[in-house]
């Protein structure tokens, strides 16, 4: 028989189109579908079951469907419908010690993927150049998503240690980016005009949603020969981009903004609900991230299709042209830069 695989989060984008794609293994039987809302898009064959995890009735849907791979993509960073951060962070954290309570309680269970962020880092002025899975953060996160995604991980190493008869795979996932991103970063590359740290240029990294898609299907499948589906990976493009280089491919102008005062802007663009600024992304925007891929590679043998130059440039398609045309943008900082240079000389 083959295997019976439970997506968490599918009335997400990124979620239905796991499920759409993992239907198509050839050792998969069944897809079993789960949110508390239901999806506006197809699923494929999957049988969705309407649940909340955060609710102890999950425990009954994996024993009812004799459930032995539960992938979990329902930690994320944004309200759905007219939810609000209490809701988002209910769900990631209390949602899931709920499904690892129920994980640990299923002898079927036998494979557990987390989707997890590059954000449990931190982004702080003393950060390493690049991080590896197993580099301590200088400064853990304080709040938001990323956070969420610390104490997510910590619960996922607790049921690991419970559980060491089943395969536990944590991915770190670069920010997504592509056309159908749903992101508060994504949103903050949307705005027309765009605040930045003054005195700041980060380095960004980025995964295209087709990776994000394909690394969830390896990673949730049966190892393969010289590959390891259990673990802490990393997960990027090959590359960095800088927050200026960002803009420009965008078109989209830069207001910088004194770092005291940061706070209060972030605040009234949550006010008019524009974008997610918060003190975590404001710290990403002002420190920036990179990570090692190699253990992807190494281990789970895995190569991205997309550098995280492409995957911003397919983003970027995605949301039409900025207030400027690219090409004058960068004629303009160019030009600026030269005479700033001038001036300093």
């Amino acid at each position: 028989m083959g295997r019976t695989v439970l997506v968490t989060g599918v009335a997400r984008r990124l979620g239905g189109r796991f499920v759409r794609r993992i239907q198509s293994e050839p050792d998969v039987d069944r897809v079993i579908a789960v949110d508390a809302v239901t999806p506006g898009h197809p699923l494929g064959g999957a049988e969705f079951v309407r649940a909340d995890i955060r609710q102890p009735a999950i425990a009954k849907v994996l024993a009812e469907y004799a459930v032995d791979t539960v992938v979990h993509m329902d930690v994320t960073g944004m309200p759905l419908g007219a939810g609000g951060r209490s809701s988002v962070k209910e769900t990631n954290v209390i949602g899931t010690m709920q499904l690892l309570g129920a994980c640990q309680k299923s002898p079927a269970v036998k494979r557990l993927v987390v989707k997890s962020s590059t954000s449990v880092y931190g982004s702080a002025p003393r950060d390493p150049a690049v991080f590896t899975e197993t580099t301590p953060p200088k400064s853990l996160p304080s709040g938001g998503f990323a956070k969420d995604t610390v104490e997510v991980e910590g619960y996922v190493r607790g049921f690991a240690r419970r559980r060491p008869d089943v395969a536990v795979c944590v991915l770190r996932f670069a920010n997504i980016l592509g056309p159908d991103a749903d992101s508060p970063l994504a949103e903050y590359f949307s705005l027309p005009v765009m605040p930045t740290v003054f005195g700041y240029d980060p380095r960004l990294q980025f995964v295209h949603e087709d990776d994000v898609i394909d690394v969830l299907r390896i990673a949730s499948g049966e190892p393969r020969r010289g590959t390891l589906n259990s673990g802490t990976f990393n997960v990027a493009g090959d590359g960095v981009l800088l927050l200026s280089q960002c803009s420009r491919r965008l078109g989209r102008p830069t207001v910088p903004v004194l770092l005291p005062a940061v706070t209060w802007v972030g605040q009234a663009l949550r006010t008019v609900g524009v974008t997610d600024f918060s003190p975590e992304q404001i710290r990403l925007l002002t420190h920036g991230r990179v990570v090692s891929t190699t253990q992807m590679r190494e281990t789970l043998g895995y190569e991205p299709k997309y550098t995280t130059a492409e995957t911003f440039a397919d983003f970027a398609r995605s949301r039409g042209p900025g207030l400027l045309q690219p090409e004058t943008l960068a004629r303009s900082v160019d030009r600026l830069s030269i005479f700033v240079s001038k001036e300093r000389t």
